[in-house]
């Protein structure tokens, strides 16, 4: 059996179904060897790091290991930004390389890269494959270690000339890496002590992370939630946990957290953390995160309990399994007071937040994703980075766990079309939507080829404000609206001082690209709509399109800011409005 024979065997008994690639010289031989095969669909990208993120979207959704192949040399080092957003978000991925054959390793050959030296650094393991008889065995570990424990990614680099040499090794059935056993179950007298924690604390809070979609614990999650009637926070990963309307879920925490989720964090006397990581962007001021809190921190890779935060009481072990045995443990209870205290917040920012509720036409980010959320409620969203990643969080109303999809650790703009594609390919039979940036779009809008080619619809939510909103953000509020930069329809001739807020059209430079001819030369459907009403007829004319991606240019006020904020160095409970401080 060649080895191109192995790995495709080997890709079966993992039952994968789905392969994103891009074809070069050193992986011509699997390519080959795909051709033909109707087990596995074989979707042909236009850029590798799209190939990783397609297979990182499959994945996030579907709960099964993505998959991706990709070239030597350049076609490696391109997956380098994907790999490192599933790296950062625990996402299962097998991503195979080719390399040059073994007796050219070092040599500088063409197409010539230490895939293994330039990857370690942003996976969870990989490999150089030297011997065609191991070949079978690292192709089953590398899929165990990618979906095992904290998940990650895997690259397995493989030399052309092992792909056509001959073996007679078996594939393994099972898998068995010493020194490699994961810890599933939580420490029983831990979660004894976590129980009585819990019991005895008078304003209790559950912060709720991207973990619990990993685990497929979202339903005991929902069960703890409501026997014990505490309120909960998640992360930015977190979102979809429990349904947005949930009357105990207080939103995301962190700089754009909501005010009632950051408030309750700074107040409570017990955080119960599930899969969280405690990042920067969560947390504010580490130094005054949650200040009156015991924390107890529940997560499945060691290394990541008490690396940012002080914890009381850690618990090493599957969120899904660590619920089921904490549930029994807890008293069923009702913090009253507590309640009522988060109900006040929640009930003041309303009272500040000035939400439109008049007749009026005037399109603004936050309509555009209450009317894509209303039209779109069980779609799985995946988003771009930035301001639209921010205002898709506060504003959809998510309502089932695996069904938002966003670059989280890493903030890679260019994630959120790639990773639909992906997300579509496992999950033909539902909605999917993009919420992207007019920036952050850019970066991969060639794999409108892919997703017209290989009939992929899905919708492109395009929040055109003609910046990088969130950068020119914060140039706005911190360094004194100078934008460097942040103009995207700066041209050659505008000054390069102009900070001016008007609209496209009055005395700036045309708009480039026009999304909608964009999206008719890929074969796709193009629309556009600057009012509410517009807006309506375009999402309606979205929703009926079955079997051609759509984008819909949203324009959108051009200084429209992502509120609450924390600001670089504040604490959670120093937040700013659109009216100053809160």
């Amino acid at each position: 059996m060649k080895g191109t024979e192995v790995i495709v065997e080997a890709l079966k008994k993992e039952r994968v179904e789905i392969v994103f690639g891009y074809p070069g010289g050193a992986v011509i031989p699997l390519f080959d060897q795909l051709y033909g095969e109707k087990s596995i669909r074989l979707v042909l990208t236009r850029h590798e790091q799209a190939a990783v993120h397609a297979a990182d979207g499959y994945a996030r959704s579907t709960g099964r290991p993505g998959v991706c192949i990709v070239t030597s040399g350049p076609g490696a080092t391109n997956t380098v930004t994907g790999l490192a957003t599933a790296n950062f978000d625990s996402v299962p991925l097998v991503c195979i390389s080719g390399q040059v054959p073994r007796q050219m390793i070092g040599n500088d050959a063409f197409q010539e890269a230490d895939t293994v030296g330039i990857t370690r650094p942003v996976t969870k393991h990989n490999y150089l494959v030297t011997d065609v008889d191991k070949l079978g065995r690292i192709v089953r570990e590398g899929f165990f270690i990618a979906s095992s424990g904290r998940p990650g990614p895997v690259v397995i680099d493989v030399p052309k000339d092992i792909m056509t040499s001959d073996t007679r090794k078996a594939i393994p059935e099972t898998v068995h890496i010493r020194g490699y056993n994961p810890v599933t179950s939580g420490h029983a007298v831990q979660i004894k002590r976590a129980a009585t924690a819990i019991n005895k604390a008078r304003r209790p809070l559950i912060f709720a992370g991207g973990g619990l979609h990993i685990a497929n614990a979202a339903e005991e999650l929902k069960e703890l939630l409501e026997k014990i009637s505490v309120p909960m926070v998640t992360s930015l990963m977190g979102i979809g946990a429990v349904p947005a309307d949930h009357p105990l879920n207080l939103g995301m925490i962190g700089m754009h957290g909501s005010y009632a989720a950051n408030m309750a964090v700074q107040k409570a006397d017990l955080l119960l953390g599930i899969g969280v990581r405690f990042d920067d962007r969560a947390t504010g001021d580490l130094s005054r995160f949650a200040p009156e809190a015991q924390i107890i921190h529940i997560d499945i890779d060691p290394a990541a309990i008490a690396r940012n935060v002080p914890v009381s009481i850690p618990i090493v072990g599957d969120a899904k399994q660590t619920l089921t045995d904490l549930m029994p443990l807890v008293e069923r209870r009702a913090p009253e007071e507590w309640l009522a205290e988060v109900r006040n917040w929640s009930k003041y920012y309303k009272s500040l937040d000035e939400v439109s509720t008049d007749n009026s036409d005037d399109l603004t980010a936050r309509r555009t994703i209450q009317l894509l959320g209303k039209t779109f409620p069980d779609a799985i969203v995946s988003t771009e980075v930035g301001q639209n990643q921010m205002w898709a969080a506060q504003f959809f109303p998510f309502t089932r766990s695996r069904s938002w999809l966003t670059s989280g650790g890493l903030g890679t703009m260019g994630y959120g079309f790639p990773a639909a594609i992906g997300a579509q390919a496992g999950n033909p039979d539902q909605k999917v939507l993009v919420i992207a940036g007019d920036g952050s779009i850019q970066m991969n809008i060639q794999e409108l080829a892919t997703a017209v080619l290989d009939g992929f619809p899905v919708i492109i939510a395009i929040l055109n404000n003609g910046y990088l909103g969130m950068v020119r953000q914060w140039q706005e509020l911190f360094y004194n609206r100078r934008y460097a930069k942040t103009c995207l329809e700066a041209g050659i001739d505008c000054p390069p001082d102009c900070s001016d807020p008007r609209v496209p059209g009055a005395g700036c430079p045309p708009y480039v690209p026009d999304f909608v001819a964009l999206a008719e030369a890929y074969g796709a459907v193009g629309l556009r709509a600057a009012t509410v009403s517009e807006a309506v007829k375009a999402v309606e004319t979205a929703a009926a399109e079955k079997d051609r991606p759509v984008i819909i240019d949203f324009i959108i006020p051009r200084e429209e800011n992502v509120w609450p904020m924390v600001a670089p160095g504040a604490a959670l409970h120093e937040m700013l409005g659109k009216g100053g401080p809160l």
